[in-house]
């Protein structure tokens, strides 16, 4: 079980979580934020909780969407929904046999490194099982949030399921009224989005 503690960070999935999910969407205009996403995320901010999107983006290798189209509907993204202090993506295959693709660990790293912060210190929201095995396997604390999509068995197997992003924020911030641990990588930003 994890120490009841705010965390060092919230790194979000993007599509299902953040977004409404558009299997491979490379066209900025059907993103549609998640209900609650904008209210959640700008409590997190209120709180001054930074906040990483760890999303993978496998329609990149199978060519049926380019990197700029991708970047696109991440700008959009943050068009709607605000800045995130980091970007970790995955654009490989399953094949590809990566380290980055969730259900493995690579990108939940990657934006805890960014973002100068240990994984065991980051809170990790998906709505899918993967999202929690990367999570656990970074050794950070993973909240699902289930959609009609979601399987039963990933639902069961998850150790904490939240009924919605707003559930996530109440949990996450209730936890303790201690200090958020510093981060000292005002960099982040500049880096852009960072992808293998």
């Amino acid at each position: 079980m994890f120490e009841k503690r705010r965390p060092g960070a919230v790194l979000f999935d993007r599509d299902g979580t953040l977004i409404r999910d558009v299997p491979y969407n490379g066209d900025p205009n059907l993103v549609e934020p998640m209900p609650g996403a904008v209210e959640a995320l700008g409590r997190l901010r209120q709180a001054d909780v930074p906040l990483a999107v760890v999303t993978n983006q496998s329609g990149v290798a199978k060519g049926l969407l380019s990197a700029d189209e991708m970047d696109q509907v991440n700008a959009k993204v943050e068009e709607l929904l605000g800045p995130f202090d980091a970007w970790a993506i995955c654009v490989h295959d399953d094949a590809d046999g990566c380290t980055c693709r969730k259900p493995a660990p690579g990108l939940v790293i990657r934006a805890a490194a960014v973002l100068d912060v240990s994984p065991r210190d980051c809170v990790v929201v998906g709505d899918i099982g993967r999202d929690m095995e990367a999570a656990r396997a970074a050794g950070a604390r993973g909240i699902l949030v289930p959609t009609p999509q979601t399987l039963r068995v990933e639902i069961q197997e998850a150790a904490e399921v939240a009924d919605d992003l707003t559930d996530v924020v109440d949990r996450v911030l209730s936890d303790a009224e201690g200090p958020v641990p510093a981060v000292s990588a005002p960099w982040a930003r500049a880096m852009g989005w960072s992808r293998w």
